[in-house]
């Protein structure tokens, strides 16, 4: 019975290093570090990862280079959250502006962005600005960004405040009376998710 094996000294190579390299120790790869450029497309999220061909680490005795895997981590947006391409933005309104009308900034991923709020805004309406969320990685479009108003409503009245306010909640305008088409907070998501 005979039985081959790789032998044990050369590998296979037919040839033994006797005077080994001090820094590689025959195996032809010095341990070293490399700090490289690479671009990022816009619309990665986390967990994903990004291949760099050949800037692995590299192969014993010459062998090709392996590739580098590049893991996406993020870093959360100080006011504006992500879902998948768009992006939420909550935004306080006095209960003055909510009633007049007003025009606010949005921040967003290119700027600052100027939005209108129509007189008689309801508090939780959502408006949208088409095309400024986060580009499509497979695509070349956009998504939204979702802007959610919400009135902010005193919780400390000066005497003068309240009295104005009393006088005000007995005004025909300031009972509520919701239309058809002021829509509840579901049926405002089911909306913008269909």
């Amino acid at each position: 019975m005979q039985t081959t094996s790789t032998c044990p000294s050369c590998s296979g190579e037919g040839k033994t290093i006797t005077d080994k390299c001090h820094s590689c120790h025959g195996d032809g790869i010095v341990r070293d570090e490399e700090v490289i450029s690479i671009n990022i497309p816009g619309g990665v999220s986390e967990g994903m990862q990004l291949s760099v061909g050949g800037k692995g680490n590299m192969g014993a005795r010459g062998g090709v280079a392996g590739d580098l895997i590049v893991v996406i981590e993020e870093v959360e947006h100080e006011h504006l959250k992500r879902d998948g391409m768009n992006l939420f933005y909550d935004h306080f309104v006095s209960y003055s502006d909510a009633a007049l009308g007003t025009q606010i900034e949005v921040p967003t991923i290119d700027g600052k962005a100027k939005i209108k709020v129509d007189p008689g805004t309801q508090s939780g309406k959502v408006l949208r600005l088409k095309g400024k969320g986060l580009p499509d990685i497979n695509t070349y479009g956009r998504g939204d960004i979702l802007v959610n108003i919400n009135v902010w409503t005193p919780q400390h009245l000066t005497k003068e405040e309240k009295k104005i306010l009393e006088d005000l909640s007995d005004a025909h305008n300031f009972k509520p009376n919701p239309s058809k088409k002021d829509k509840g907070f579901f049926e405002r998501m089911k909306q913008y998710f269909e």
